[in-house]
């Protein structure tokens, strides 16, 4: 439920209040999107556009049950997906590339 805000401070104090919320959630996240890296054998595992469709569909569909527009989650998810896919090919290099030997 959207609390009916007096002023633009509290809008902001209710932004603040989500953000808290959020940031955890997006940890918890990315830390599961480290496991995946791990269980990729090839980097171009890394982009599953399958994967990706199929949760943007899903988010949509979220959206609407929560009365949010529906094109917005999906910019937002997709701009997240993207920051993860970033993070997920840094971790997938540091687990699946052998490091130089030195020899």
């Amino acid at each position: 439920m959207i609390h009916s805000c007096t002023d633009l401070a509290d809008v902001r104090s209710h932004i603040d209040r989500l953000d808290r919320m959020i940031v955890p959630l997006l940890a918890e996240r990315a830390g599961y999107v480290s496991q995946a890296a791990g269980f990729k054998p090839e980097k171009a595992q890394v982009v599953d556009v399958d994967r990706i469709e199929a949760v943007i569909s899903k988010v949509r569909h979220l959206a609407n049950e929560y009365g949010m527009d529906p094109a917005l989650c999906e910019n937002i998810y997709r701009a997240m997906i993207d920051a993860y896919i970033v993070h997920e090919a840094q971790v997938w290099r540091r687990l699946h590339e052998a490091p130089p030997t030195g020899d």
